[in-house]
């Protein structure tokens, strides 16, 4: 259980803009659900395999202090990670994590939050169909000129992405600003013509995960960014911004 709570805090909290999700579990499922404070990105992720211990639907709030319990070095080697549940509504439901050294003698425990209120508090979003422009797998060397022209671009918070002479191209700021752009992807197949703004510290921190990555772009004004990390499929969906 250690290494998919380990993932989940990677390609949630570890982001800087999703701190809490929805982990939803069935003999058949796991997913997980989250979104960021602003709702610039909405993930919604499905593990490989169902992950036994994650069963029902429960909040994972404070990404930051499990990802603080998970790096403590007494969990490092043999620790005891298990579920506590409390009976509700005459059902065992879970109510959180307890973490125990292999000696026993140093304790963490982590709660979740009931799923009346996550519920409530993160509600299921339901994305209508999406005709994709592109679909491509970014390269390490793509990503790198990306953070190149943002560093040359600091000031951006978001960019324009759109087709041209069967390029993807990034375009950084305008004619009445300092600016610069550059060819991300060559020889794309179709195309994305609106110029949708996207915003820049998002995309290149899920890009900067590392894992399988797919990248879908659309001229309805949403963007995909899939990420396997050989645990789960994490896909982070981003709607267009205005400039």
């Amino acid at each position: 259980m250690k290494d998919y709570l380990l993932d989940i805090v990677k390609h949630t909290y570890s982001l800087g803009f999703i701190s809490l999700v929805k982990v939803t579990g069935t003999d058949e499922t796991t997913t997980i659900e989250g979104l960021a404070e602003d709702r610039s990105v909405i993930l919604q992720a499905t593990t490989k395999t169902p992950v036994a211990d994650f069963m029902g639907t429960f909040g994972m709030p404070n990404l930051d202090k499990l990802g603080v319990i998970l790096r403590i070095p007494e969990y490092a080697e043999n620790a005891n990670i298990s579920i506590n549940t409390q009976e509700r509504n005459g059902e065992q439901v879970p109510v959180g994590i307890a973490f125990s050294n292999a000696s026993g003698d140093f304790k963490n425990d982590y709660r979740f939050m009931a799923s009346e209120i996550i519920n409530e508090k993160l509600k299921t979003v339901k994305m209508r169909a999406v005709k994709w422009g592109i679909e491509f797998e970014p390269s390490v060397a793509s990503i790198q000129r990306f953070k190149f022209m943002i560093s040359a671009n600091s000031e951006e918070t978001t960019f324009i992405a759109k087709t041209e002479g069967g390029d993807l191209k990034f375009y950084f700021g305008d004619h009445s600003t300092h600016a610069g752009n550059f060819v991300f992807q060559p020889d794309v197949s179709g195309s994305v013509t609106k110029g949708w703004a996207w915003p820049v510290e998002q995309v290149s921190k899920i890009l900067s995960l590392g894992g399988d990555t797919q990248f879908k772009l659309s001229d309805d004004g949403v963007a995909e960014i899939v990420v396997d990390s050989g645990l789960a499929e994490y896909h982070y969906l981003l709607p267009a911004q205005s400039k």
